[in-house]
Formats: C-alpha cells, sequence, structure tokens
C-alpha cells in the first residue's frame, strides 16, 4: 500500500484551470484519438435525437429505461422492465424512488455552493490516495498519465463506523446537514434496489443485502463531481470510460446539463435525465455475485464550454473484507462460476492505482472455463 500514501505530481485543480481564461487544454488532460468525444458514432440509435455539445459536434441522445417505484410491492411489470434493463443496458433511471426531490434540489445546491468557495476553503480538505476521501482532482496513482477533466469531492458514509465528520465540508454551513440526510435516504433506497434486484435474479430477497454485510456493514460512500466547463471539449474527458467496481451506483445528475455518456455495443449514448429521477447502474461486484447475468457496462462523462456541472453519485459497495464470489444458487453444470472469490478491499486496490480503465479490472478475473 506505500504507493498509495501520496500523488505523483502536484496536483492542479481542474476548475482552477477553467477559471483562468486558458482557451487550450493542457497537453496532460488531451486524450488519444481514439478516445475523444468526436469519434462517437450513432449509426445503430435509429430512434434518437442529437445533442449539440458547444464545438459542433453531435451526440446520440436516449433515454435508457424508466422504472416507476410506485408500486414496488405488486407490479410483476415493473420487475421486468427493471430486470430486462439489467440485462440489456446495465442501467436504468428511477422515479417515485421516496427520497424528497427538494432534499435532492438542495444537495445539488449544497454542493454547487462549495466548489464555488475560495479555492483555499476547499484545499482544507485535500485528499490523498491513501483513502481517497476529501476534495480531489485525479483519480489514480500512475505518474504520467492523461488526466481527466474534472475536481470531485470523496467521503465515506457507511459503515457509520467510517464517517469522518473532520472531512464533511464545514461551508456552506447546511453542507453537514444535508450530507447526513441525503445519504440517510439514499442507503434505504439502495437497500430497496437491491431487494428487487435479489427477486429477479432469483434469488432470496435479502441475498444481496447480506452478501455486502448487511444493513450496518454495506460500504457506502459518495462522490461530487465537479466537471468545469472546457475551451476544447472535443479533446478531453471529465470522467474516462469506466465500469464501476462497486456494487451499485445511484447517481444524482445535472438535469440541465447532459454529460453522462452509457457503452451501447460499439456506439455512446448521452443519458437524458428525467426530471427527480436517479440514475442507477450495476456494478462490478454485482456482475460477479451474478455471475455474470447482470452485467456492469462502461460509462463516461463529456465535458462542454458553456457551463459547468456537478452530479451526486453513491456507491453501494460490499463490506470491504468480505469474500464476493457468484452466488451458488447462479452456478451450475452448465455456468459454472465465472470468477474466483475476492474481497472488496483487494478489488479496488487495482482501480485505486491505475485509474478508470474501461472494463479491464473484472474481466481478467473470468475464470477459464
Amino acid at each position: 500500500m506505500e504507493c498509495l500514501q501520496t500523488w505523483p505530481e502536484p496536483i492542479v485543480r481542474v476548475q482552477s484551470l477553467a477559471e483562468s481564461g486558458i482557451n487550450k487544454v493542457p497537453d496532460r488532460y488531451i486524450k488519444p484519438l481514439s478516445q475523444r468525444p468526436t469519434t462517437i458514432t450513432t449509426s445503430t440509435c435509429k430512434t434518437s435525437n442529437y445533442l449539440k455539445n458547444n464545438n459542433n459536434c453531435e451526440f446520440s441522445e436516449v433515454n435508457i429505461p424508466v422504472i416507476d417505484l410506485q408500486n414496488l410491492s405488486s407490479d410483476e411489470e415493473m420487475l421486468c422492465n427493471m430486470s430486462d434493463a439489467c440485462r440489456e443496458w446495465g442501467f436504468f433511471q428511477v422515479v417515485n424512488h421516496g427520497v424528497s426531490h427538494e432534499l435532492m434540489k438542495k444537495a445539488r445546491e449544497t454542493w454547487t455552493e462549495f466548489f464555488n468557495l475560495p479555492l483555499e476553503s476547499k484545499q482544507e480538505y485535500a485528499n490523498s490516495p491513501k483513502t481517497y476521501e476529501g476534495y480531489g482532482s485525479r483519480l489514480g496513482v500512475e505518474k504520467g498519465v492523461v488526466l481527466d477533466w474534472s475536481d470531485y469531492f470523496f467521503l465515506h458514509f457507511m459503515p457509520p463506523s467510517l464517517r469522518n465528520y473532520s472531512k464533511w465540508p464545514k461551508l456552506p454551513p447546511s453542507c453537514r446537514k444535508v450530507i447526513a440526510e441525503y445519504g440517510e435516504e439514499v442507503v434505504k433506497l439502495g437497500w430497496k434496489l437491491l431487494k428487487l434486484i435479489s427477486i429477479n435474479l432469483g434469488l432470496k430477497e435479502d441475498h444481496l443485502q447480506k452478501s455486502f454485510g448487511g444493513e450496518e456493514n454495506v460500504g457506502a460512500c459518495l462522490r461530487v463531481n465537479f466537471y468545469p466547463k472546457c475551451p476544447q471539449p472535443d479533446l478531453t474527458l471529465g470522467l474516462s470510460s469506466h465500469s464501476d467496481p462497486g456494487g451499485m451506483t445511484i447517481l444524482l445528475p445535472d438535469e440541465h446539463v447532459p454529460g453522462l455518456q452509457v457503452r451501447r455495443g460499439d456506439d455512446w449514448v448521452t443519458v437524458k435525465p428525467v426530471p427527480n429521477a436517479f440514475i442507477v447502474n450495476i456494478g462490478d461486484q454485482l456482475q460477479v455475485l451474478s455471475n455474470a447475468v447482470y452485467k456492469s457496462v462502461e460509462h463516461r462523462v463529456i465535458v462542454n464550454s458553456v457551463k459547468d456541472r456537478v452530479s451526486l453519485a453513491f456507491f453501494y459497495n460490499p463490506k470491504s473484507d468480505l469474500l464476493i464470489e457468484p452466488a451458488k444458487e447462479l452456478v451450475t453444470e452448465d455456468r459454472p462460476a465465472l470468477y474466483p472469490p475476492m474481497t472488496f478491499d483487494e478489488y479496488r486496490l487495482y482501480i485505486r492505482t491505475k485509474g478508470p480503465c474501461g472494463k479491464a479490472q473484472v474481466e481478467s478475473l473470468t475464470s477459464p472455463r
């Protein structure tokens, strides 16, 4: 773990770069040609319309499946739609989810206020790769890699023993209260969704919850992403292509500035957020637990030259020292276990070292058949 103690190079805040008035993206943020947003195709998205990226680049824009949780206890159609979304997309949006719309709005506004504070106020919370907790501007510790056009704030929320309140911003004054209220509500939603996913996999409704360590042991954490406006959005990305290493992610998107893109075959499609909805996606640990019945999906974030974006990603991860392996009920002679047992601590060390890297991590684990 020694390599994770410090960043390999001086940290530059992307927001400060954007606000300095530069008209060119520094070389450290320019992606290889094959990874730039201008390479997107739209040929297979026949029913989609287009989203301009403020530099005449066109992206396919479609709505991923939308799941209404209004009658989740008795709605077979809803369960079927969610199962289809998990199998075919790995992503879906949820409405009527039980989280206060006012609280969602307040969470976005509070974190926008934080990122608009003077730099010295934010620097009090500067993070290190040892835990990533606090104010950050890069993922991974490899020296000389191409960086993403974003800053973030990362903190632990569950289990309660890992909450370090001194790391929670004191400014704006409402921030700590909002973090606590928002976190409690999204945790409840997460358990609700895990129950439904368990049922859809043909498992007992509490199977995934127990696999994650139970209510008091789930490793829930929050990463607030800040994507500053960019002078050359066609050359860089706010967040490089990756699948989420944890179990499940519940994202509160920026409703006014789309940026999340999901890989769909050979295409990238831009998600259009539904008002007051969360975007949910399957992570690598659920792919392992489901024995690849449900798969995590690559996604990335584009930036634009006109507006900043803020999004809140709440990650549901298994207890860090629990062995995660395919559910025995989903292992058969025709479909043997595809993945070896591994703890989440062991698994996430890879991405904390390498940074975002497509699906290289989970695909490298597949057992030979």
